[in-house]
């Protein structure tokens, strides 16, 4: 006899630790139960099974029996253990099963027993009570138990885990490996953050709680693994709907993004009521609410963009802040030539190409940047040969020698003058 108390004191502490139905526990407890019996008092291909009466205490066994006929067996000898003799199978006996009378039951010795009954349905036979079972069934039981505890955590935390992938989830760093990849534990399952998820120059430490996008879950032999990332998109985008209550209703709606994570991004949005500013209640006031995902991503920049049914307008909006004068499309290879003014080439380019780069992964558009400028050599070349010819012929007028010449016949007229009383 089972001490109850203790029984149901722990199926009640598993169900609220480990989040585990009580149900599966005690389906769990049946099964071990039943591999103990067979153990010691079962045979070779026999299937046993128990039913434990959690309110009384009590258990009973069972043999169960899988009603059979020539279309689902096929008979060959069997040896003292049990085990079928080595024997040539034809083609298509291959898929029937060996018939052994501890797991089968021919359907006419079946139909004695119960009228209506057909090909693999399953006779029950009462077997004797026993409790008393040795140490290595002991050991068997125990260990049947703790596998199926961990099967039912496991599918637990596959269930809740499954429903919340494609949202950001928020652990605790357990340790950071030689290769720079991040662990990540989140109660009873655990995370991996890939160097390659991470945003450059990030730094982490042990005990660091930490924000992160679910994008995979997946299910491993030691036990349920989270694919993490803070570099993907659509982190950007769960964050903004944290932050922005007119996304998370879908008032706003982000229409499309392109990250340079740690570095620079862009986000279109566009709003589906008209009394709302879609980039104003992204920014926020003041800028709050792009400055707090900023400073989640690292003072990653953050351009909010109002998306455009026009590609024109769209392309133009997304290469702010430059302003944009002209736009050509050749819409079947899908390229845009821009041109802005001299001083906003550089603007629109931006460092390394980044703001063209992000443009052209935010619209989809091939882009090419011109500036207006009107070059001196567009210009026809004759009429700059001529200019230049009439600024060579121009002649110097010698300024200090006519003032030098007429100081000197202004004398010479002076002296004249003098001279003339004295020959009178």
């Amino acid at each position: 006899m089972l001490d109850l108390k203790a029984l149901k004191a722990a199926l009640i502490q598993l169900e609220e630790e480990r989040k585990i139905p009580q149900e599966k526990i005690v389906d769990a407890i049946e099964q071990s139960l039943a591999a103990a019996y067979k153990k010691d008092y079962g045979k070779k291909g026999q299937i046993i099974r128990c039913r434990l009466d959690v309110d009384s205490g009590s258990m009973s066994f069972y043999q169960v029996k899988i009603v059979a006929d020539d279309s689902t067996i096929r008979f060959v000898e069997l040896n003292e253990e049990g085990e079928p003799l080595v024997a040539e199978v034809s083609e298509g006996e291959e898929e029937r099963s060996v018939y052994n009378p501890e797991k089968h039951i021919l359907i006419e010795d079946a139909q004695k027993i119960k009228k209506d009954v057909v090909v693999d349905d399953e006779i029950v036979f009462p077997l004797d009570m026993k409790d008393d079972f040795g140490r290595v069934a002991a050991q068997t039981a125990k260990q049947v138990i703790m596998q199926r505890i961990r099967e039912a955590e496991r599918g637990v935390v596959l269930d809740e885990f499954s429903d919340r992938e494609g949202e950001i989830v928020v652990g605790t760093i357990q340790k950071i490996d030689l290769r720079g990849n991040v662990f990540v534990e989140f109660g009873r399952a655990n995370g991996i953050l890939p160097k390659e998820e991470q945003i450059p120059n990030e730094t982490y430490r042990q005990g660091q709680r930490i924000k992160a996008y679910l994008f995979n879950v997946e299910e491993t032999p030691r036990g349920i693994n989270l694919r993490l990332s803070r570099s993907h998109p659509r982190f950007l985008l769960e964050l903004f709907a944290l932050e922005v209550p007119e996304i998370a209703n879908g008032s706003v709606e982000v229409k499309g993004i392109a990250r340079e994570p740690g570095s620079r991004s862009k986000m279109s949005v566009v709003s589906h009521d008209e009394s709302i500013d879609a980039t104003g209640s992204c920014v926020g006031q003041k800028g709050v609410r792009v400055m707090t995902v900023s400073d989640e991503l690292n003072g990653e920049k953050i351009d909010i963009i109002e998306y455009q049914e026009d590609p024109k307008d769209y392309i133009a909006k997304s290469l702010s802040p430059a302003k944009v004068i002209g736009i050509q499309l050749n819409e079947e290879l899908k390229e845009a030539r821009i041109e802005v003014v001299q001083d906003q080439l550089s603007l629109a380019i931006g460092k390394g190409g980044q703001n063209a780069r992000l443009a052209n992964k935010l619209t989809g558009w091939k882009i090419d940047i011109k500036s207006d400028e009107v070059k001196k050599e567009e210009l026809p070349q004759e009429e700059v040969v001529d200019e230049d010819k009439e600024i060579e012929n121009v002649e110097e007028t010698p300024v200090e020698e006519t003032e030098v010449e007429t100081t000197e016949e202004t004398q010479s007229d002076e002296n004249e003058t003098e001279q003339t009383p004295e020959e009178n």
